[in-house]
């Protein structure tokens, strides 16, 4: 979401004068752990729901949560692809170096429940707490694969090789967005989730490769 976000944020600030929005990118479950901890946030968007019911549960949340994208697993290889990945079988070879988001990033989550769905065992050589890190691997070379998000394959174009799989479809992470009950700013924060939602941002969204929620 980082870049998609940065471009949102750009366009929000022309649109509204004087506002100056920054942003703190991380996994989502170091966000809501933050948020918890007391620190300072208008807004929260997560890659999942688990993590924004977190804050729902906390009374972090102002109103009702809306969702405003949808994303899909797919594999990332380097871009000669030295491992010969074709499907996600291939990523439960013993020999083949897979990193994956951890457990509790949503990123992991998903990734857990398309091995369910192959009915797969993956053994990774590093587990990661964001689908950024994963993919950083990915590029570096240090691993053969990873499982992240269509988005990041296509944001990272030909520094990694993407391979789709049918099993992902049985995985979609929907990504909701709320203002927080602690901000003071509300009334903006309430106007740039709305922005996120909206046209302008579903548009931004869109090109970047999420689906519509």
């Amino acid at each position: 979401m980082k870049g998609t976000f940065t471009e949102i944020g750009s366009a929000f600030e022309k649109a509204n004068d004087g506002v100056t929005v920054t942003f703190n990118f991380a996994g989502s479950s170091d966000l809501v752990a933050q948020i918890q901890a007391g620190a300072p946030a208008d807004v929260f968007a997560s890659a999942d729901t688990k993590n924004m019911d977190k804050a729902t549960a906390d009374d972090l949340v102002d109103g009702a949560p809306v969702d405003f994208a949808k994303n899909t697993l797919e594999i990332a290889t380097p871009p000669d692809n030295p491992a010969d990945i074709d499907s996600l079988d291939d990523l439960a070879d013993k020999d083949v170096k897979v990193v994956l988001c951890a457990p509790e990033v949503p990123c992991g989550a998903a990734a857990a429940g398309v091995e369910k769905a192959g009915g797969i065992d993956i053994s990774p050589v590093s587990e990661e707490q964001s689908v950024t890190d994963v993919l950083g691997k990915v590029i570096s070379g240090e691993a053969d694969a990873g499982l992240v998000y269509v988005t990041d394959v296509k944001g990272a174009g030909d520094k990694v090789n993407g391979v789709p799989f049918p099993e992902s479809a049985d995985l979609v992470n929907t990504y909701p967005i709320a203002a927080l009950s602690g901000s003071k700013n509300l009334e903006t924060a309430q106007a740039f989730a709305a922005f996120v939602a909206g046209p302008e941002g579903q548009a931004i969204l869109s090109a970047a490769g999420f689906a519509a929620p």
